[in-house]
């Protein structure tokens, strides 16, 4: 008897539901003193549905039959505690979503409790009721269908009225919370994908079409700040800096692939009133202005962002209506020129898009409604408190046209190649028209012209056709410029140089060839260079390391590069260089081989017509002997180890935690590889010592102090690439903080020991330089005597 008083209740009986219920049907007031019996009531029946929904129908049927979702609506309006709403929500959102029959789901949604929690006047100032909320709503919207979708609005003559659901959730649509934000996206997604045409029609006219208006107002704003920073930085690029313009960047992005999402869904309403808000709002009051196709109203993006963001905007959301769009506006100069050529040709689609791009840019009036021109939404208002973007310009400017080639033939080096991507990008797009992809000219001349215009009239007007030398011509000033300029802007350089020539046909004429031949011996001069600087020993390596990364971005196609680089390119125009860093000085050296790979392969594609596989280095030749009778094998030298003192040089040296100590000093150079090694006497082999410090030779640059004779300074490089190499991989790593020099000063008895020591120290590093040099000798010799296929001269 006793026993059974003190047997455990079951949780998920049905006679407990129904006592749960009970117990919260009998709530009167819900205040401060009871408001942790009502969240533990609330927190019971999600638990005990949640189970019933999979293990027991009979609690699903207790469910319904008691109205437990109106008890909620209930408590929402007798509530004096705003605390309890958050947990409400919070049960709610987990019911809802671990509910796994269609029954149970229909159940919930219909009857209108949904609507009315939905509708619920929350206070959402001040508190955390927010992430409750909009986790509510998208749990809601993840469990819509065709089949239930239609119990959660209101309809009127077949015309959907009213939408709780999608209305409450974009309040939150600019939400300062990135997770908000995220939740109510995700949620307009799944309303969308529902395919009901009446909630299409109720989503894509006003005032919920206000939506799309304002997500494209959001993006312009962040455009804006992304531009402000660019224009901030004075080209000067910090790890701060770049990791702001990232941020920003993928904010944009986010926004962009929101976009891509929308009109993946490939409903036709909701497609036009997206693409018509991102043509007008945000294409065209950008793209406008910058080729001088409308007036600047002082309130333009700079050109440098604005052909980042056009090109970002092809890559992530393209489509057919947006990519011809903007290809008509970039073209317009060159379609114009054709103008009177083909005047004789009616109906034409090349008259099309030029057309499309008079009316919207230079028309003679204003248009009131604007229209939709074969499948281009031309300057058609999209909302309250947005213009329509056909305004009246002048003659004098609609002549004044230079179009995408005033910066392809500019000398800033950043709009040079950053107008050539989007050129390459729109070429590259599978939804470009072959009319417009064949004046660009980079999307295959083959492509068959079975348009109005006659295939010679466009060959003769496509861009990298007949302006081909001109743009090969300030590309190859780009890489040939003085003083030397980031290396990231030559690798970009050389990119669209080897791709262009691709279209060429592999060939340079004499003055192009000529500025090639001069960048070209500029770079090996500063190669060759590096050869006597204090990293010369890490030159092989880096040059294999790098070679198959430089191969592989030169083969990387257009549609795949992030152009993010234009950015790059855009802050990062100083170079930082201070000589007595042993990290500036690393910096360069690999910068140096970075360009010297690339012209050693244009080289190779201008004369070749291919990339080279590998860099051709001579075999490693056996280190011949030096007389010495310390080991022989340098990988065997490490701290602690024994070694012969052979030929060691007696000094002194002072240590700051070990006072001042009699050592041996021994510079050991073998094949590529080169140390010098500080030994102490072994206290039992009297012919024996053991490594004490170990450095590089390379960098040590021995000096005698002028005041003291007898001691021999020696500059130790502190950074070690091989321990940095995940902080320093890529084009910059300018925020590594880098150590002070080190320096070891070494004491001898007289001066004559002294300066043989020093002697004996360059000896060394002459042997370990000269193994070097002989290793690269294939790739500097010269081939002027005509061996090399047209010896690219």
């Amino acid at each position: 008897m006793w026993r059974s008083l003190w047997r455990s209740i079951d949780r998920f009986s049905l006679q407990h539901f129904k006592y749960v219920i009970n117990e919260l049907r009998g709530i009167k007031i819900v205040d401060k003193h009871n408001s942790e019996l009502v969240v533990d009531l609330l927190q019971s029946i999600a638990e005990i549905v949640t189970y019933g929904d999979r293990q027991d129908p009979l609690i699903f049927e207790c469910f319904m039959e008691y109205q437990v979702l109106a008890e909620f609506v209930r408590v929402l309006k007798i509530s004096r505690n705003s605390r309890i709403e958050a947990p409400l929500l919070q049960y709610l959102s987990i019911m809802i979503q671990n509910m796994d029959s269609e029954h149970a789901i229909y159940y919930c949604l219909s009857n209108g409790y949904i609507n009315s929690i939905i509708a619920h006047q929350y206070n959402f100032d001040g508190g955390d009721l927010a992430p409750y909320y909009i986790s509510f709503l998208r749990a809601v919207s993840s469990k819509i269908n065709r089949d239930t979708l239609c119990l959660l609005v209101r309809v009127h003559a077949d015309v959907v009225v009213s939408f709780p659901l999608y209305s409450e959730a974009l309040k939150f649509a600019q939400h300062g919370e990135k997770m908000i934000q995220t939740a109510v996206r995700a949620l307009t997604l799944n309303i969308y994908n529902v395919s009901d045409d009446m909630v299409y029609q109720f989503v894509s006219i006003p005032p919920a079409s206000k939506y799309f208006s304002d997500l494209v107002h959001s993006l312009k704003e962040q455009c804006v700040h992304l531009d402000s920073l660019v224009l901030a930085t004075e080209g000067a690029c910090t790890d701060q800096i770049r990791k702001e313009l990232l941020l920003e960047t993928d904010k944009i992005v986010d926004d962009l692939y929101y976009f891509k999402d929308i009109l993946s869904v490939g409903e036709s309403r909701l497609s036009e009133v997206v693409t018509q808000n991102l043509l007008n709002l945000f294409v065209f009051p950008i793209l406008l202005p910058l080729l001088k196709l409308r007036r600047n109203d002082g309130s333009n993006l700079s050109a440098i962002t604005s052909l980042y963001i056009v090109s970002r905007l092809l890559q992530v959301v393209g489509g057919k209506t947006i990519v011809n769009a903007v290809a008509e506006i970039v073209l317009y100069p060159f379609m114009s020129s054709l103008r009177y050529a083909s005047e004789g040709d009616a109906n034409n689609l090349f008259f099309n898009h030029l057309n499309n791009v008079e009316k919207l840019g230079c028309s003679d009036s204003e248009s009131e409604g604007g229209e939709i021109i074969n499948g281009h939404l031309i300057g058609k208002p999209v909302s309250s408190h947005s213009p329509s973007i056909n305004c009246s310009v002048d003659d004098s400017l609609c002549r004044e046209r230079g179009g995408i080639l005033a910066f392809i033939l500019s000398e800033n080096h950043c709009l040079l190649l950053a107008s050539l991507f989007l050129l390459f990008t729109l070429a590259g797009s599978k939804d470009v028209e072959q009319i417009l992809a064949s004046m660009i000219g980079l999307s295959g001349m083959q492509c068959g012209m079975d348009h109005d215009i006659s295939a010679s009239q466009v060959v003769d007007k496509i861009i990298f056709v007949k302006f081909m030398p001109q743009i090969l011509n300030s590309l190859l000033k780009v890489l040939a410029s003085e003083p030397l300029i980031p290396v990231q802007i030559q690798w970009h350089t050389v990119w669209f140089l080897q791709k262009l020539l691709v279209l060429q046909g592999k060939k340079l004429d004499d003055q192009n060839l000529q500025i090639f031949n001069t960048s070209y011996e500029q770079s090996s001069e500063r190669f060759k260079k590096e050869l006597d600087g204090c990293w010369f020993d890490y030159i092989l390596d880096t040059l294999r390391n790098e070679w198959t990364s430089c191969k592989a971005a030169l083969e990387k196609p257009s549609q795949s590069k992030d152009p993010f680089f234009i950015l790059e390119l855009a802050v990062c125009q100083k170079i930082t260089d201070d000589a007595t860093s042993a990290y500036f000085s690393w910096q360069r050296m690999v910068d140096t081989v970075k360009v010297f790979i690339l012209h050693l392969q244009l080289k190779a594609f201008i004369c070749k017509g291919e990339l080279l596989e590998k860099p051709l280095l001579a075999p490693l030749s056996s280190p011949a002997g030096s007389g010495r009778t310390h080991a022989s094998d340098l990988s065997s030298a490490s701290f602690g180890s024994e070694i012969s003192l052979g030929s060691g040089i007696p000094c002194r040296i002072a240590f700051s935690n070990a006072g001042i100590r009699d050592i041996y000093m021994i510079p050991l150079a073998r094949g590529t590889s080169g140390k010098l090694l500080l030994v102490e006497k072994h206290p039992f082999r009297s012919q024996q010592g053991v490594i004490i410090a170990i450095t590089p030779l390379a960098g040590l640059s021995p000096k005698i102090d002028e005041d003291h004779p007898t001691w021999l300074h020696l500059r130790i490089r502190e950074f070690d690439p091989r321990l940095n190499a995940s902080k320093t991989k890529g084009y910059n790593a300018k925020g590594l903080n880098h150590a002070a020099e080190g320096r070891w000063t070494l004491g001898f008895p007289n001066a004559k020991a002294c300066e043989a020591a020093r002697l004996s120290i360059l000896e060394e590093i002459n042997k370990q330089k000269s193994s070097v040099r002989s290793t690269l000798a294939p790739l500097l010799q010269d081939n002027s005597d005509g061996s090399d296929e047209g010896s690219c001269r």
